[in-house]
């Protein structure tokens, strides 16, 4: 089978297009032909080595489609049933996945749009239901609000109630997020994000900010947020925050910081199935609506993650085997 294999760490040229032997499923695992693959921050922290992982290896964070093959004990699914799983191994026409950290599909989604949803959508479920439980009514500042994970959480917060207040780079990426329910759009590279948030909410702050950004964004994550809010940092597109002093919290107005990781949300198979269950539930409402910026062939995969860390792509991406 064909995969997105690297050898060693660097930048998009060491994605290689590579001839290995299709995997087969072991005790408790399954055999997944992937229908769509998922393009996310995290693959290219791993493809620089901020992540580690074993090499040779092959990327990827999440996949959707159907299931080819059942190991021992398997009884958790069957063949041809549609699975989608963000277990690794994703940039490859099939992979082997634990059969307890994959998710059935229903058929109202789409392989595409699992494969764009599923890794985003249940770190946005994460983030917003149980992380920092958003409330009605309540403000929140979105990063990269124009992003796979920002997209989702836009419109997540308004089917919530809240009032949405995002950043973005650009003007296109702003009309897509007013698009989406924003009610507030900073461009975040022009404008004064704290004095702006601080306009918006009569000088209080936002009680919650979710911050895939990283270390272009931490002082105005710090600056807008209200007395004891709660600074989330789940990501690192533009670096890893830098080293600060924990008095930095307390001067800031006794700020709360957490940087959460999914797999510890979605510890185990009734965690994992809760989540997908609320974001599949959530897609089939049309509370959120899945938008796929970008589709390229998984041999093109150099091409995407050259578009995604120039910040050119809009919502989610996906490769297609």
């Amino acid at each position: 089978m064909r995969a997105i294999q690297i050898s060693r760490t660097g930048g998009p040229d060491v994605l290689e297009l590579v001839d290995i032997p299709e995997p087969k499923p072991g005790p408790g695992q399954i055999l997944v032909k992937h229908e769509a693959i998922g393009v996310n921050f995290i693959d290219t922290y791993l493809r620089t080595g901020l992540y580690p992982m074993r090499l040779p290896g092959v990327l990827g964070s999440e996949a959707a489609g159907v299931v080819a093959g059942l190991g021992e004990g398997v009884t958790r699914f069957k063949l041809g049933d549609r699975v989608a799983h963000n277990s690794g191994g994703g940039y490859a026409e099939a992979g082997v996945v634990a059969a307890a950290r994959a998710v059935a599909l229903p058929d109202s989604v789409s392989f595409e749009v699992a494969a764009a949803a599923l890794l985003k959508g249940m770190t946005a479920e994460a983030l917003i239901r149980r992380c920092f439980p958003l409330q009605a009514g309540q403000t929140c500042l979105i990063h990269a609000a124009a992003g796979g994970v920002g997209a989702i959480l836009v419109q997540w917060a308004k089917a919530i109630g809240a009032t949405v207040i995002g950043t973005v780079g650009s003007e296109e990426k702003a009309r897509f997020v007013r698009e989406l329910g924003a009610d507030h759009v900073i461009l975040y590279r022009h404008e004064d994000v704290p004095a702006k948030v601080k306009e918006i909410t009569g000088g209080v702050g936002v009680p919650v900010a979710y911050d895939s950004v990283g270390k272009d964004t931490f002082e105005m994550t710090v600056g807008s947020l209200a007395r004891r809010g709660m600074f989330v940092s789940f990501g690192n597109a533009s670096g890893p925050v830098p080293a600060f002093e924990p008095l930095r919290l307390s001067r800031a107005g006794s700020l709360f910081l957490t940087r959460p990781t999914l797999g510890d949300y979605v510890a185990g198979p009734g965690e994992l199935d809760a989540s997908a269950g609320a974001l599949f539930e959530t897609i089939g409402s049309g509370k959120v609506r899945i938008e796929i910026g970008q589709r390229f062939k998984l041999a093109d995969a150099c091409k995407a993650h050259e578009a995604l860390e120039g910040r050119d792509t809009i919502a989610a991406t996906v490769l297609l085997p």
